[in-house]
């Protein structure tokens, strides 16, 4: 019987002291050093910080797979930011696959993340596409606008399949 007890009380405590460590949302700020680095932190749905998050999480930092090292619920990542860009972070864990579109905005060596809705990648070509069909007169027009917004994007660090798989994740997250 002591056995029993024993055994029960043991898993009761193993419970009480297990945590759920999962990234299921997170936050991209500038880090505090000001070094021109990125810093992810771990955040509950309604963006809160979660500071118990602690460990080792594999993210995937515009196509490069990082291995980043949390504390406290923030993370570093180990690449400067150069010039303004756009950057494409994803975690995959348990609960599915998160990732955020961010364009960061380098002025005087201030970092600015501006997260983007991925439904405007979606709506501006199509709109583009749309306006050329309803107006021939407009095929050159358009034609030039959508070159120049591909243009942007990929001088910018978004090339066409981080483009497709941005896409491609939020329609998947939305069904």
């Amino acid at each position: 019987m002591k056995k029993i007890a024993l055994l029960f009380l043991l898993f009761i405590t193993s419970n009480c002291f297990a945590q759920n460590a999962n990234v299921n949302n997170f936050l991209v700020k500038e880090s505090l050093l000001k070094n021109s680095k990125l810093a992810i932190i771990a955040a509950d749905s309604l963006d809160q910080p979660l500071e118990k998050i602690n460990g080792l999480y594999t993210f995937s930092v515009s196509g490069f797979t990082q291995e980043l090292t949390f504390n406290n619920g923030v993370a570093i990542l180990p690449l400067q930011v150069d010039k303004s860009t756009f950057v494409y972070i994803k975690h995959q864990n348990d609960q599915g696959t998160h990732s955020k579109l961010l364009y960061v905005y380098k002025k005087d060596g201030n970092l600015n993340p501006f997260t983007i809705s991925r439904i405007f990648l979606i709506i501006i070509p199509l709109l583009l596409i749309i306006l050329v069909f309803a107006f021939k007169k407009f095929i050159y027009i358009g034609l030039i606008l959508l070159l120049i917004f591909m243009y942007f994007t990929y001088s910018n660090g978004l090339n066409i399949s981080t483009f497709f798989e941005t896409t491609f994740d939020y329609l998947k997250n939305l069904i």
